[in-house]
């Protein structure tokens, strides 16, 4: 009798926390039900056409092929030199360019008058604002032959290039550079405002010039700042499209065919559904590889 009884009143309690945590969480159904919906519905759509040969066109029916789009995919030579592109599409136009130009832009406003700050601030995030595709356009007339480039190069004397037959992977990702520096731009004109101002000029009295002040003070406080940077504007990197698209077609051939080009290529240019969303799973491995490493890495400055 007095087990059961100790133990009746130490349940209700529990069970009341429990009703009542139940309630708090009510106002989040109607958007569970909403991502569950169109969310979570379509991407399991897609994990089971990944594994079955649908087709757009010229197939009787979709039937279940297990693992063979993925076999296909690593034994394609197009699909390796998709997954080579992409590497280098994201190392050098974010990783390289966008982080380090960002930094770069974030430190010199930050020593700069007010109207240059203001100029510079409206002309970078004025390539961010717009949308890929007219950012695609513009960046096309900058590069193709008889573009704005090369009209500057001409008129210094100086070869002209057919940059987007040529170089097509380096034309993307400059394009990729300008349009997407003011993200990182303003993540680290933020995160410079938390370095102590009493540090800098500690570093400055000891003789420390403006690089090493950068390297040795101003970095390893903001170095959060930088691995969260470094990880969205990965995952955004990935995910281009219309950019690419816009400007080169992933071509001529498959010098610019980046994932997501080759993706959408094979699913509704060639009709390949099924390998088409296999690529694209294998897309989403790529970014979850890199979002683990960047996750690892702000853990490790945690501790």
């Amino acid at each position: 009798m007095t087990a059961t009884a100790t133990t009746a009143p130490a349940a209700r309690p529990r069970r009341g926390r429990a009703v009542s945590g139940l309630l708090r969480g009510m106002p989040l159904l109607p958007a569970l039900v909403l991502l569950a919906v169109f969310m979570a519905g379509p991407v399991a759509y897609c994990v089971y056409y990944a594994f079955t040969d649908m087709q757009l066109t010229g197939s009787s029916g979709t039937h279940f092929i297990g693992l063979d789009n993925f076999s296909r995919a690593f034994h394609d030579s197009d699909f390796t030199n998709a997954v080579r592109l992409t590497l280098v599409f994201v190392i050098g136009s974010a990783v390289v360019g966008q982080n380090t130009l960002g930094l770069a832009l974030a430190v010199l406003m930050r020593k700069a008058s007010r109207p240059v700050r203001a100029i510079t601030g409206t002309v970078v995030i004025s390539a961010w604002v717009l949308p890929e595709v007219v950012a695609g356009y513009l960046m096309y007339a900058f590069f193709f032959q008889q573009g704005s480039l090369n009209a500057i190069l001409h008129g210094l004397g100086l070869p002209r290039q057919n940059w987007l037959y040529t170089l097509p992977i380096l034309a993307v990702c400059l394009a990729n550079v300008w349009r997407g520096t003011a993200f990182s731009l303003l993540v680290y004109s933020a995160a410079l405002d938390d370095v102590p101002q009493e540090l800098v000029e500690a570093a400055e009295v000891d003789g420390a010039g403006p690089w090493q002040r950068l390297w040795r003070v101003t970095l390893p406080v903001i170095r959060r700042s930088v691995t969260t940077n470094l990880m969205l504007i990965t995952l955004q990197t990935l995910s281009v499209f219309g950019l690419i698209w816009t400007m080169t077609r992933g071509g001529p051939g498959n010098k610019a065919e980046t994932l997501p080009v080759f993706m959408y290529q094979q699913a509704f240019t060639s009709s390949l559904i099924g390998y088409g969303t296999a690529v694209a799973l294998v897309l989403l491995a790529v970014g979850a590889l890199f979002s683990v490493v960047y996750i690892r890495m702000l853990k490790v400055e945690e501790d």
